[in-house]
């Protein structure tokens, strides 16, 4: 491919069909920067281990828009490597995110003793997410690094349906953990379990509006980019810097905010969870009684 703003081959490719701003580009990396510190932070403090994913999904979107900074002092002489790593780390970081996210909704269960009303056995529920999450991850990526180099219009093409195969997968997993987190939040609204009454428990309900509002922000970031992709690289999506910033980097910088604010630490401490039903067998076991 073409090192430049001209285009690579027929069809018309570019790598940049407007000049990156270098000032927008700056406030993401710096805001992102201070999200993955402050997610460090917590990492370590808390012992939080299940969320290194999303911290490294946070130091992608960083190092991406470092990328996109490059790219805005090359204007219009655009290189392929700054090129390649914003397109695949600001691809790739949400299902990063997604990752950690999908692995909180497991914890949460066990920790307030609501098995019953999981849709699926927690003690699959991660496995099945976050395969889901690696599949959509692989794709991305595989499509991302052939858009990236590619040399004709069948490349181009390739790559953008790898994408689209990879976010569609996201899509559709996403989806699947929405109506499970609704599924179970309605089930134990209706029939709290005495761990969810407990005063010790934390703030869990604010939790589950968190993972309400991440994942919605994730899926509406990946019906956006499965847009962007369907509809090409001459497409007006690709056409203005703003729609990437506003409906992608925005929106995941809202994430990582929404789950600094709502940390799951303050629900989900360390590793309390791995032992809940040990723990409070005699609590579950009021809960089945009471049931029958």
């Amino acid at each position: 491919m073409a090192g430049n703003g001209d285009q690579a081959f027929e069809g018309g490719f570019k790598l940049y069909r407007y000049d990156p701003s270098l000032a927008a580009n700056a406030v993401f990396v710096v805001l992102f920067a201070a999200a993955s510190i402050a997610h460090v932070v917590f990492l370590v403090r808390r012992r939080t281990w299940y969320f290194i994913p999303f911290v490294i999904g946070c130091l992608f979107e960083a190092v991406g828009y470092v990328g996109r900074i490059v790219a805005a002092q090359e204007a219009p002489d655009f290189t392929l490597t700054p090129y390649i790593v914003q397109s695949l780390l600001i691809l790739l970081g949400p299902a990063l995110l997604a990752a950690s996210i999908y692995m909180i909704l497991a914890r949460l269960i066990r920790l307030l003793e609501a098995e019953e009303y999981a849709l699926v056995r927690t003690t699959w529920m991660t496995k099945i997410f976050v395969t889901g999450d690696v599949l959509s991850f692989l794709a991305q990526g595989a499509g991302g690094g052939l858009l990236a180099k590619a040399e004709s219009k069948d490349d181009q093409k390739r790559g953008e349906s790898i994408i689209l195969g990879g976010l569609g997968i996201q899509i559709v997993f996403f989806g699947f953990f929405i109506v499970t987190t609704v599924n179970f939040h309605l089930r134990i609204a209706a029939n709290p379990t005495p761990r969810s009454l407990s005063a010790s428990t934390g703030p869990w309900r604010q939790l589950v509006v968190a993972l309400y509002a991440s994942s919605a922000l994730i899926l509406v970031r990946s019906v956006f980019r499965m847009v962007e992709f369907g509809m090409g690289n001459d497409s007006v999506l690709m056409s203005s810097e703003a729609y990437l910033l506003g409906l992608d980097g925005a929106l995941m910088l809202a994430v990582a905010a929404l789950l600094l604010w709502c940390h799951p630490s303050r629900t989900i401490r360390g590793r309390e969870t791995t032992h809940d039903a040990p723990r409070h067998g005699a609590s579950a076991a009021f809960r089945h009684g009471r049931a029958v």
